[in-house]
């Protein structure tokens, strides 16, 4: 809401309203006047119309204290109704504006009335008309007062609760004059229920009808403070359009719509949009608090709290203000006691025990267009607008909403609505950003309808842009595929028939030779006419038709001059002139003479480069009709689609062209298309009829498939034995050489049961024994390959028994780190692998540990000291006593430490291995090696043997599975040599000083001393 300006404010009206008659225990207002009732038994009148005010007392004449108990005004402010409550018991009275005395309704003598429904629509300054009162034992009576008659002329008891009696607290009705009579419309309330009537005719009558049927009610349980139960109706007009039922559970309230019941003479539900709103969301902590009264106003609600009124708007049920009121000292300790509302002038009021306070309404509807755009009831919110910007936001965000869900069609209609906010070029670049052409033709021509005349150059640019996107969709239909074109061959008709709905209504204002161009250049040559006899260009037309409609006679009478003139035209249709040039197609013409429609058709084909199936199509018959069929060999041949990507070789139908080829007899055509279609074996079986080198041409095209090649061969080879005439010898000698021609493909006894059975076997002694060389020298080859085989397996089963016996000599005096190299008899170095010690004699001797790939015992020992990472201990490898380092994970025999030896002859202690290893490699390398190492550590003394081979306790598996750990941790650790693999080849690329090495670097610094300030300078001399 805009807090700028409030939308209720206060006023104190009176101070001392009651002049000394007493407090005020009830107030009531209509058509500005103020009827106030005292705890003295006095109802004062305030008419602020004419400035009068005078005092009524009702209790005279009665003994003890008399209070008022409610007062009730009639709209007009003519009519009122009192309730009187003292030790005598309860009195109604009636008094009007110009008596003086009132007048008692003895018939309601003892009955307290604490809700009074008035006649709206025909009350009048002389009569109450019918008049429906509520009383506190559940009961319901109708009166009506003349004001001449200076008494009431009836007061008739209509109707009271049997099912749950409960007091009447509060009575509307409404009216609606009907050709069978009057409707009444009556809501009544009590405590803990809503109760509608309806009816034609009679009051009296209305109510006695729900003697026989059920009363449609509303039940609300819940405490009210002071049982300040209320009903309210808004009135707009003379016509009550909402209300609202101040429960105990709520604000029970909804919409009336009295027009609804007009059809159904017994329908009782006249309220609509019904809602409840919950005390909960007026209190601002966790405790409830309940009104204790309420007044209704268009789109609000007065709801008094305490001392102030909270306005909480009905629709958004949100809290919008809060009104003060100033008290007086001696009205404070009870505060404000209740609100009412004067429907006829628009006022609302509130009253403590001595003043009046008026609240005035300020436009409360001018920020209700933004409450519902936040509830997304839009048409509403455009009700409320108040002028073109509000309105422009409002379709703003109906707009959003549709593009962000892709209704595109319905965003661009919003859109086309807005007028300041949201400038054209904004519009039109969201739907180009998303490629959506058809909802911005849709926006185009929305907005072309919102433009007026003075806008002439927008309208001409609007108007050509949208001619634009209407050829372009027309296009995109036309390039939809086959069964997409079927799809949408009913939106096709519809755009076009929508196009030159357009052109037609925006002739006037499109630029003629701008439009003629675009219809033009998009090939519309229908619209382009329909547009140029729009504009009243009849030599277009005229042109047109000339072309088209009156071509089939045109070509008759001179077919040279008409193609001359075909060819000679730009942008011409060639598919709307097949019916002219198939009708001269048909007539007879000499051998010699020049055909003139396959000529056109070539410079469409060949020149124009035109893609028409039909063009295609036609041009192909033509061929097959002529003699010579060299021009429908070469038209088969020529493949028009080679320049396109991804597009095909011909444009003509296949199927219809092996079908017309086959009905002309033109088999080498029907062969072609078989070829073009795959279907190699009919092209092979059509070509054998024809010409066999055809037959074996077509049968050489088949490359990729060598299995069909061969089917294809032999279906010519079995035509060639079979056809041919000559001797007996003359054919064989023919096939003979058909082999030769076949490239070694097929071979003698392939076509030797195409053969009659009792030819002689001298007759293909030559082509037998040249088959059976081959298959000899096929068979040598194999053997070969078999002993080549046998050879290379022997060598495998040596190179794995050699295995079996592989060793490596340890020297005693070799250092962890330095190279043992093994040289053979021929002083070349020895190549052995990775060895891993499992044990060492006592006496520290030089020992020889099995290896996996020895070649020769027979070797020596070279030492060579290798400079390798500072986690190398340099310790001797066959160390003995306790002067070792112990790997975890492995077993030690005697005083000896596990090692390793590599085929380089670098041996290492496996403790010292792992830790270089661990410390050089990759983070996650390093891990699994740990972890390995871990697991080994774990499994403990499981898998151990003792020195004499006995086991210990632990079980098989444990040991089983020690060593495929230790197998692990070997491939991970000793795969290559740390000093000559790649683990150091990767090292020559690491910085000489890491970056976890800074306190080295640091150690390295040369920091200036202030000894240096005290050296003095000495000159040398010269």
């Amino acid at each position: 809401m805009d807090h700028a300006r409030q939308v209720f404010t206060v006023d104190l009206l009176e101070r001392y309203a009651t002049k000394g008659r007493g407090v005020i225990t009830a107030m009531a207002a209509g058509n500005d006047v103020i009827v106030l009732g005292t705890s003295k038994g006095w109802v004062i009148r305030h008419d602020f119309g004419v400035g009068d005010s005078y005092d009524i007392d009702l209790c005279a004449g009665r003994p003890g204290e008399q209070s008022i108990h409610r007062v009730f005004v009639d709209p007009g402010g003519s009519h009122c109704i009192a309730t009187v409550v003292g030790a005598g018991g309860a009195e109604t009275y009636y008094t009007h504006a110009k008596w003086s005395k009132p007048r008692v309704l003895g018939r309601l003598k003892g009955l307290v009335v604490n809700a009074v429904a008035w006649n709206r629509q025909q009350i009048t300054e002389a009569s109450t008309k019918e008049v429906v009162l509520g009383t506190d034992n559940g009961q319901l009576y109708e009166i009506a007062v003349d004001e001449k008659d200076k008494r009431e002329k009836y007061i008739k008891f209509i109707y009271e609760l049997k099912e749950l009696p409960e007091a009447f607290m509060g009575l509307q009705m409404e009216t609606a004059s009907l050709g069978s009579g009057t409707r009444y419309y009556v809501m009544a309330v009590t405590p803990t229920r809503l109760y509608s009537f309806t009816g034609i005719g009679l009051l009296e009558t209305v109510f006695a009808s729900y003697l026989e049927r059920a009363v449609r009610f509303m039940e609300l349980p819940g405490e009210v403070p002071n049982r300040q139960v209320e009903l309210h109706f808004f009135i707009k007009q003379r016509r009550a359009t909402h209300f609202a039922w101040l429960s105990g559970a709520g604000i029970y309230h909804g919409g009336l719509n009295f027009g609804s019941q007009h059809s159904n003479p017994n329908g009782d539900n006249f309220v609509e949009n019904k809602a409840l709103l919950d005390y909960s969301k007026l209190s601002e902590g966790s405790e409830v608090v309940k009104p204790t009264s309420m007044a209704v106003s268009e789109f609000h609600f007065l709801l008094l709290i305490g001392n102030k009124v909270k306005v909480v708007n009905r629709i958004s049920e949100h809290i919008i203000e809060d009104l003060h009121f100033d008290l007086t000292s001696e009205s404070a300790s009870r505060g404000i006691i209740g609100l009412c509302s004067d429907a006829t002038a628009g006022l609302f009021y509130a009253y403590d025990q001595n003043s009046v306070f008026q609240v005035s309404v300020n436009d409360e509807g001018r920020d209700m267009w933004k409450v519902y755009l936040d509830m997304k009831e839009y048409a509403a919110s455009l009700a409320n607008c108040r002028d073109p910007f509000q309105r422009d936001q409002v379709y703003l965000v109906q707009a959003d909403a549709a593009f962000s869900s892709r209704d595109f069609q319905r965003a661009a209609s919003f859109y086309a609505k807005i007028n300041y906010i949201l400038s054209f070029e904004e519009v039109t670049l969201k739907f180009i950003s998303v490629g959506e052409q058809d909802a911005l033709r849709t926006f185009l021509l929305h907005r072309l309808d919102n433009l007026t005349k003075e806008d002439k150059c927008q309208i001409t640019m609007i108007s050509t842009w949208a001619t634009e996107l209407y050829l372009d969709k027309i296009n995109r239909l036309l390039l939809e595929e086959d069964s997409a074109v079927e799809n949408h061959g009913v939106e096709y008709q519809s755009i076009i028939q929508e196009f030159c709905a357009f052109l037609s209504d925006s002739k006037d204002v499109l630029d003629e030779a701008t439009t003629m161009k675009l219809l033009e250049s998009y090939g519309r040559v229908e619209e382009l006419v329909y547009f140029a006899s729009l504009k009243e260009q009849h030599e277009i037309v005229i042109h047109h038709y000339i072309q088209y409609k009156f071509a089939p006679d045109l070509i008759a009478l001179d077919a040279y001059e008409t193609v001359e003139s075909w060819m000679g035209t730009k942008n011409l249709n060639p598919r709307k002139l097949i019916p002219a040039m198939m009708r001269y197609s048909s007539e007879p013409h000499a051998k010699n003479e020049t055909h003139e429609v396959i000529k056109y058709l070539e410079f469409c084909v060949h020149r124009l480069h035109n893609e028409d199936p039909g063009i295609h199509n036609l041009l192909l018959s033509l061929y097959a009709k002529q003699e010579d069929d060299s021009a429908l060999l070469r038209f088969l041949q020529c493949k028009f689609g080679k320049g396109r990507e991804n597009g095909p070789d011909f444009f003509y139908d296949p199927k219809y062209a092996l079908r017309l080829c086959l009905k002309e007899k033109r088999m080498r055509a029907c062969v072609h298309i078989y070829s073009m279609m795959s279907m190699h074996e009919e092209a092979v079986a059509l070509a054998l009829q024809v010409d066999p080198e055809l037959a074996m041409a077509e049968a050489d095209k088949v490359e990729d498939d060598e299995d069909l090649r061969k089917k294809l061969w032999l279906m010519v080879a079995k035509h060639v034995i079979e056809q041919e005439k000559g001797t007996k010898r003359e054919n064989i000698r023919k096939a003979i050489a058909f082999l030769k021609e076949t490239d070694g493909l097929l071979k003698i006894e392939d076509i030797l049961p195409f053969f009659p059975d009792f030819a002689l076997i001298d007759d293909f002694k030559e082509a037998i024994c040249s088959s059976l060389e081959d298959y000899n020298k096929q068979i040598e080859e194999l053997k070969q390959e078999m002993n080549d085989a046998t050879h290379g397996a022997d060598n495998i089963r040596n190179d794995i028994n050699a295995l079996a016996q592989r060793y490596a000599v340890i020297d005693k005096d070799e250092d962890c780190g330095g190279i043992n190299v093994e040289a053979g008899a021929d002083g070349s170095a020895e190549e052995s692998s990775m060895t891993d010690h499992r044990g060492a004699d006592a006496a520290g001797n030089s020992k020889k540990v099995r290896d996996f790939s020895s070649k020769d015992e027979s070797s020596r020992m070279v030492s060579v000291t290798c400079s390798g990472n500072e986690l190398v201990c340099r310790r001797k490898i066959l160390n003995v006593g306790g002067d070792y380092r112990m790997s975890r994970g492995y077993t030690s025999v005697g005083p000896i430490a596990p090692f390793y030896v590599f085929p380089c002859g670098h041996a290492f202690h496996s403790e010292c291995l792992i830790a270089h290893v661990t410390r050089c490699t990759t983070e996650s390398q390093a891990e699994h090696i740990l972890d390995l190492q871990k697991q080994l550590t774990l499994l403990g003394d499981g898998a151990r043997k003792d020195l004499n081979g006995s086991m210990f306790e632990d079980s098989v598996s444990s040991t089983t599975n020690a060593d495929k750990l230790r197998s692990q941790l070997d491939d991970a650790v000793a795969g290559e040599c740390p000093f000559c693999g790649e683990l150091m080849i990767r090292e020559i690329s690491l910085p000489f000083i890491l970056a976890d090495e800074s306190r080295e670097v640091n150690s390295w610094t040369i920091k200036p001393t202030n000894n240096l300030l005290n050296l003095r300078s000495i000159s040398l001399p010269s």
